[in-house]
């Protein structure tokens, strides 16, 4: 499974969005810190659920990090677009 299909399906277990896109930027950093030449370094998340209703900003970042577990550490960046 790539690493994008892997975020998208702990995305969806997690929050049962009602929008949700996934893509790999890492092709827009070769050369860049961080990107080792094998990709799947660098990726956006656009993801609108209930579950982020009431949070503050920086509740939906560590309730996002907390669902993806072990891949934060294997990425270089994530880009997160995060609504209710």
């Amino acid at each position: 499974m790539s690493m994008r299909d892997d975020i998208e399906q702990r995305l969806k277990a997690a929050f049962f969005p009602v929008e949700i896109s996934v893509s790999d930027d890492s092709d827009q950093h070769i050369g860049h810190a961080g990107h080792d030449g094998r990709g799947e370094s660098h990726f956006s998340v656009k993801i609108r659920a209930a579950a982020f209703a009431g949070q503050s900003r920086v509740q939906q970042h560590r309730s996002v990090h907390k669902a993806l577990g072990d891949i934060v550490p294997r990425i270089h960046a994530l880009a997160l677009d995060i609504g209710a």
